[in-house]
């Protein structure tokens, strides 16, 4: 039976990045500088012990870790890369069958870096779904208050175009649906990231949730009517409008906040186009 996770930092300056993620997401953290042998040969050597990896260090150093090592994608470990400097965390390979973009969300959530998941299914989601709520509300509260939203507007669902008003009607239930199809994250402030009903609400969709430090979204105050219930609660004017922009940097918000039954929700779809 293969181990869980290994955590391997390149260098010894990676050490405290190395040992956070060991303490916050388990697993074990290898020094590798300790021993005087090559540490690729090394890497070899451990690679199909381990079900998960996360590798502290340059994607290119990363890929030639890997290179020759990959047999079968059902078997072979995830991969996920995290820079030196903690800001972005990068699914390498395994992202499905090997569970890769799900713990590239965990490597992002537990350090606060940006997720880099390039995998066809995910990339092609062009929606972000930022939540505010009140504690304790339950999984079904949620998935109200989300469909409800996606709703509100024409935004796509899976087929309908990758502009936010393709596809379904405003105001439906089927439209909401549909669209929830499109979510490619969830995106919530950190004081809410163990909700139980949100995390329930996330697994049984399976649409990851960023988690958005309160100190990213004071710096980034993008609220269209402040709630002072929120400013009084968690000390910020908004929640799930800055939280869906910060996640989707070159997304438009198109669904303002909604309020239903204990739960803010925003939309913003991400917009692609070419840069002449």
């Amino acid at each position: 039976m293969r181990a869980e996770l290994g955590i391997w930092p390149v260098r010894i300056e990676a050490e405290k990045l190395g040992d956070a993620l060991a303490q916050r997401l388990g697993g074990e953290l290898i020094r590798p500088w300790l021993e005087a042998d090559s540490q690729k040969a090394r890497f070899r050597e451990q690679f199909g012990q381990r079900s998960q990896w996360v590798l502290i260090m340059a994607t290119g150093i990363a890929a030639r870790f890997v290179d020759g090592l990959l047999r079968d994608k059902h078997q072979d470990p995830a991969v996920v890369v995290l820079d030196e400097a903690g800001r972005y965390a990068v699914a390498l390979v395994g992202g499905h069958e090997g569970g890769a973009n799900a713990l590239t969300y965990r490597v992002a959530n537990a350090v606060g870096a940006i997720p880099v998941v390039t995998t066809a299914t995910e990339a092609m989601k062009h929606l972000v779904v930022g939540i505010g709520c009140r504690k304790g509300v339950s999984e079904e509260q949620i998935e109200r208050a989300v469909l409800h939203a996606l709703g509100q507007r024409g935004v796509a669902g899976p087929g309908g175009g990758v502009g936010p008003d393709a596809g379904v009607g405003a105001g439906t239930g089927a439209g909401g649906v549909a669209a929830l199809a499109s979510v490619r994250e969830l995106a919530t402030v950190d004081l809410k990231a163990n909700e139980p009903g949100l995390l329930s609400f996330s697994q049984r969709h399976g649409i990851p949730v960023r988690v958005i430090a309160r100190h990213q979204i004071e710096g980034r105050s993008w609220v269209g009517q402040p709630s002072d219930w929120v400013r009084q609660s968690v000390g910020l004017d908004g929640v799930c409008e800055p939280c869906a922009l910060i996640a989707s940097t070159r997304g438009r918000l198109v669904v303002s906040k909604t309020a239903l039954d204990g739960v803010a929700v925003a939309i913003v779809a991400d917009e692609w186009e070419l840069i002449s």
